[in-house]
C-alpha cells in the first residue's frame, strides 16, 4: 500500500535509502553516502513530498518528489527488489504530477533501464556536482 510519509517511520525509510544506495552505487566510496545519511535525513527530506511502500506494517521502499517535478529519491530495500514495488511507486507519482524529472548515474545501468521502461527519456547527460561521476537527467512527461 502506498501512502504518505510520516516522520514516525523516518528510521525505517533511511535505513533503506543508506543500504540501497550504498548497493546501488558501489562505484562512489561508501563513505561518501555514509557522511552524507545526515543531509538527506535533515535537509532534503523534509522538503520533500515522500511516498512509501508499505506491506503489513513493513516499508519495502520509498519516492520522494521534489519541486513539485524531481524525483528526489525512489529506493526499495534489497529484498523486495524485482517485486514492481518501485514501478508502482512510480505510477502513482505519474497520477499525481504531469511531468516528472529525475537525475541517475550513467554507471547505475540497471536504474537507467528500469526508468527508460517507464518512459523516461534521457534529456541532458552532465557530471554531478557532488562526486563527477557522470549523470543523466531523465524525464517523463505525461502531457504529450
Amino acid at each position: 500500500m502506498i501512502k504518505e510519509f510520516e516522520q514516525a517511520k523516518i528510521n525505517k525509510v533511511m535505513k533503506i535509502w543508506l543500504d540501497t544506495t550504498i548497493n546501488a552505487h558501489y562505484f562512489i566510496p561508501e563513505k561518501y553516502w555514509i557522511d552524507n545519511e545526515r543531509i538527506v535525513r535533515e535537509r532534503y527530506l523534509p522538503i520533500a513530498k515522500t511516498f512509501i511502500y508499505e506491506e503489513d506494517c513493513i516499508v519495502k521502499g520509498f519516492i520522494s518528489i521534489m519541486e513539485g517535478f524531481f524525483i528526489g529519491a525512489l529506493f526499495v530495500g534489497k529484498e523486495y527488489q524485482k517485486q514492481g514495488i518501485g514501478l508502482k511507486l512510480i505510477n502513482y507519482c505519474k497520477k499525481l504530477y504531469p511531468k516528472l524529472e529525475l537525475a541517475v548515474y550513467a554507471d547505475n545501468m540497471a536504474a537507467v533501464e528500469f526508468y527508460k521502461r517507464c518512459d523516461f527519456v534521457i534529456q541532458t547527460e552532465q557530471a554531478n556536482e557532488d562526486t563527477g561521476y557522470k549523470e543523466y537527467i531523465m524525464v517523463w512527461n505525461g502531457l504529450k
